[in-house]
Order: structure tokens, then sequence, then C-alpha cells
């Protein structure tokens, strides 16, 4: 195991992952039922069955690194650390959120937590983190973007990881490669594939189980060692499956019959629950966290419906994202 990732490898601290990835489910749970009641406007993309590869990754990055998510980002926010509070306040367009209600589902920024943002423009995540990069250079930090599959066929892909490739900018890049490009097969309109890509550039590659906590920390765990030392950039292609439809209220019906049943087998909380009952961490442990989490959310719902607007009178240049 590469030094990061065993540095961090306690029982309390994967109980504490276990929680964090029970927490982006039960958060997006929550979040379907609001948007179905019509207490989330605009649109919303959950990231369920994707809660591994985002919380192993996050697990091992440093204070000062620098992170961008995709439209996806609910659980890139929470991943890093973003009180749920605030993400669910922003969600609803209160005043109260992370960013003043004005962002939205798709555009959360947290400084704080070194989220320079949640992308709309598919492919935005790979430019944003290069260009933070290039910033990193001789600090120490990294950048992290994180995209689908359906971004490596978009320019930013290519442009971006060679600018990087040439300048060995610090950056890893991150493809949550969950099957489908929104309603689409990715191997129906992708020819080759991602990592076949990356190798042509000459970038370190790893294709990883990404329903598979420990999988995920180990490779982005030793991808980031190479990079922190001055190597340049490398890329992690997450194996993964979203158990939810593109976006609002897609049924997924474009999904073969029993694909879904097949990938739930390796959902990622029931692999991280066997693991750490296979590790000796007792079911009573687990059973408390799963109800504590449920508990905190029921608690931020009512707070978040019951939060306050933000002022349409002011201008929206005042509501800086939350330090808080």
């Amino acid at each position: 195991m590469s030094e990061v990732a065993a540095a961090a490898t306690d029982q309390a601290t994967l109980v504490a992952l276990y929680r964090r990835m029970t927490l982006i489910r039960a958060f997006e749970e929550r979040v379907q039922s609001l948007f179905l009641k019509g207490h989330v406007h605009g649109t919303t993309h959950l990231c369920s069955g994707q809660e591994a590869t985002e919380v192993g990754v996050a697990s091992v990055l440093r204070p000062g690194d620098r992170v961008a998510g995709t439209y996806r980002g609910h659980g890139h926010a929470l991943a890093l650390g973003l009180k749920p509070q605030k993400l669910m306040d922003e969600l609803l367009g209160r005043a109260t959120g992370v960013c003043g209600g004005r962002a939205g589902s798709m555009n959360v920024i947290d400084p704080e937590h070194g989220l320079l943002g949640c992308y709309g423009i598919v492919g935005g995540s790979i430019a944003a983190a290069t260009g933070a990069a290039l910033a990193l250079r001789d600090t120490g930090n990294v950048a992290v973007a994180f995209f689908g599959d359906g971004a490596v066929n978009q320019a930013y892909f290519y442009e971006c990881l060679n600018f990087a490739r040439v300048f060995s900018l610090p950056a890893l890049y991150v493809c949550e490669n969950n099957v489908y490009g929104e309603y689409t097969r990715s191997e129906d309109v992708t020819a080759g594939t991602a990592i076949g890509r990356v190798e042509a550039l000459e970038l370190p590659a790893q294709v990883v189980d990404g329903n598979d906590l420990w999988a995920v920390r180990e490779a982005a765990g030793a991808a980031l060692e190479r990079v922190r030392a001055g190597d340049g950039p490398a890329f992690v292609e997450a194996l993964t499956y979203r158990f939810v439809g593109h976006s609002r209220s897609d049924p997924g019906k474009y999904r073969p019959e029993g694909e879904l049943d097949s990938w739930r087998q390796r959902d990622p909380l029931v692999v991280a629950r066997a693991r750490l009952l296979e590790d000796g961490v007792g079911a009573e442990e687990l059973d408390a966290v799963e109800a504590d989490v449920a508990a905190e959310l029921d608690a931020v719902e009512a707070a978040a419906l019951a939060a306050p607007f933000p002022d349409p009178a002011e201008p929206a240049s005042e509501f800086a994202p939350s330090q808080s």
C-alpha cells in the first residue's frame, strides 16, 4: 500500500470514511425527494453509486490541494468536508447556503475545503484543475479534476492533459467511468479506451474498481505520490456506476434488463460494509453510523426548509462563498 493510503488505515478512520459514503448516498436520496416535491429548482444530477471514488480520492488529499468537480458534484463537495447543512441550504436556494443560495445544484464552490467549483459544462472541471495545477507548481500541492467518461471526447480532455504533460503540472485526472454519457453507453460513441488515449500522451495511468474504497485510496494515493514528487500529471480511471438516472426524473429505461441489479451487487456501501465487518468492526457500530446519518439529515432537511431565501434586492456579488 502507498504511504499516503497507509497513513490513515486505522479502524476509526475507515469507519469515518464509511460514514462519509453513507452520508453522500442518504443526502442524494433526500435531494431527490425534495426535488420531486418542488423544493429544489432547476435540475439535479445525483451521484448515487459513485461514493467510493469520491471519498477514496478525497481521503488521500492534503490541505491546500484543489479539486474541480462535475455537475454531478454533491458527492465531491461532501467528500471534501463541506457541511451537509450548507450544501442542502444551497440546493434549496437559501441565503444560508454555501454560496448564499445563488449557485444551486450544479455550480457549488467551497474554497474553504479546496473545491474550485462544480462545472455544468462537460469537461469544464478538467480545464479548471489544469489551471489550478499551473498555479500550484513548486508548492507541494496538487489539483484534482473529476470528470465522467463522456468528457474524454471533449477537446478539454486532449488539450489540458497534453498541456499538463508538457509542463509537468501537479495534476491528477480522475475519470469516473459510470458506463453512460447521459443516456448513451460510452462504448457506443467512444473509439478505443480512455486509458489508451492517456497512455498515448505518456501519462502514468491506472484503471481501478471505483466501487471499492480501499482500491481507490491505493490507486489515488500512489498517483498523488508521483505527482507531488514532481513527476508530472497522472490519471486514474475508476470503473463505477450510477444507480439513478442522468438527471431529474430520468427512469433509466435505456439500461439493459438486469444491468442495474448486477451493479448493485457491487454497491460501494455494501462492499465497504462487508470489508469492515471482515476486518472486525461490529455490525452494531455500522448500524449506529447509518442511524446517525439519517438523524443528521432529518435535522438538515428541516433546517433547510425553514431557512430564508436571499433578498432579491441584494446584488448577487455580495454573496461570497461562506467560510464557515
